[in-house]
C-alpha cells in the first residue's frame, strides 16, 4: 500500500442522488459504452444495493446490484483507473457479496464482457464459476459482444470487510 493510500483512507457509503453526476462521469471515463445518469437514477429509485467508493470526499469507486427471490445481480462494479490493482476492486466486489449474503441471496451473478480479462482473473479469483454466455449481449464497436454469465454461491463465502 503506497504512503498516499494509507493517508486517504477509503469507504464505502451509500449512493445518494447527488452522487449521480459524478458516479456518471466516472462511468464515462471508464467504459466505451456508459450507462447514463438516467440509468443510475432510475437504480436508486428501483431500491437497488448502491454504493460508492469514496476516497477524499470524491468518487472513486461505485457497485450496484438487484436482490429478488434468493438471487443477487450484480450490476455495475467499478473503480478508477488510479487506484486499479491495489485489491480495492475484490474489497468492493467482496463487500457486494456480503450484503447479497445479508439480503439472504443464495447466489450472486453477473455479466462480463469476454474482453475484459482482469475483471475475469478477478472474479475467478473470488469464487465465481462460468454458468453460460449470452449472445450479443453488450454493445461494441463492430456490433455486438457476448457476455459470460459467472456465479458466486454466496453462502459458501467468508464474510470479509472493507476496512482501510
Amino acid at each position: 500500500m503506497s504512503a498516499v493510500l494509507d493517508e486517504l483512507p477509503l469507504r464505502i457509503r451509500r449512493m445518494q442522488q447527488e452522487d449521480v453526476p459524478h458516479v456518471a462521469e466516472l462511468e464515462r471515463s471508464v467504459y466505451e459504452f456508459p450507462w447514463s445518469a438516467g440509468i443510475f437514477r432510475d437504480c436508486l429509485l428501483a431500491g437497488y444495493t448502491s454504493v460508492v467508493l469514496e476516497q477524499a470526499r470524491e468518487v472513486a469507486g461505485y457497485s450496484i446490484m438487484s436482490v429478488a427471490a434468493g438471487e443477487a445481480h450484480l450490476l455495475n462494479i467499478c473503480v478508477t483507473e488510479s487506484l486499479r490493482g491495489q485489491g480495492i476492486g475484490s474489497e468492493l466486489l467482496h463487500y457486494m457479496i456480503g450484503r447479497g449474503r445479508d439480503a439472504g441471496a443464495e447466489r450472486l451473478y453477473l455479466e462480463v464482457r469476454p474482453s475484459n480479462k482482469s475483471a475475469i482473473r478477478l472474479y475467478r479469483r473470488s469464487g465465481f464459476e462460468v454458468v453460460g454466455v449470452r449472445r450479443g449481449y453488450y454493445r461494441a464497436r463492430d456490433g455486438k459482444e457476448d457476455a459470460i454469465v459467472l456465479v458466486h454461491r454466496v453462502a459458501a463465502a467468508s464474510r470479509r470487510s472493507f476496512a482501510r
